[in-house]
């Protein structure tokens, strides 16, 4: 990849990240140090620069598969976050729900009871519950 196309890449990710997360989801980004950056940089620059930035899919319907991955692999801070980011991408609080609840029956009760308390207390910290 060239050097602009990394740049134009990290360009939209940042800003696909605000989108998403508001100011407080590139707090990470913004005080990366040194040994930290290089995590920051594919997060952004891939992750949300190169995948979540392509239009065939919505930003709701990533949000959703985002959830039942991250409740599958056990990942509570990252779908604590991401459930918050659902809600700014208009996904409901019945649709989070509906995704945990189709999720639970394929990872399994221990996995989905854990993010269901997890997307619960993301919720109740942005006043979406």
């Amino acid at each position: 990849m060239s050097d602009s196309n990394e740049s134009d890449a990290l360009a939209k990710g940042i800003a696909m990240r605000e989108q998403i997360f508001g100011a407080a989801g590139m707090k990470s980004f913004h005080e990366a140090d040194d040994f930290q950056q290089p995590l920051q940089d594919v997060v952004t620059r891939i992750c949300f620069g190169e995948v979540w930035s392509r239009p065939t899919l919505s930003l709701k319907m990533r949000s959703m598969l985002t959830i039942a991955i991250l409740a599958g692999q056990s990942r509570p801070n990252q779908l604590r976050n991401h459930v918050r980011g659902a809600i700014s991408n208009g996904v409901t609080k019945e649709e989070i729900r509906e995704v945990l609840l189709h999720a639970m029956i394929y990872v399994g009760v221990p996995a989905g009871t854990d993010s269901w308390a997890q997307a619960t207390a993301a919720l109740k910290e942005i006043d979406a519950y």
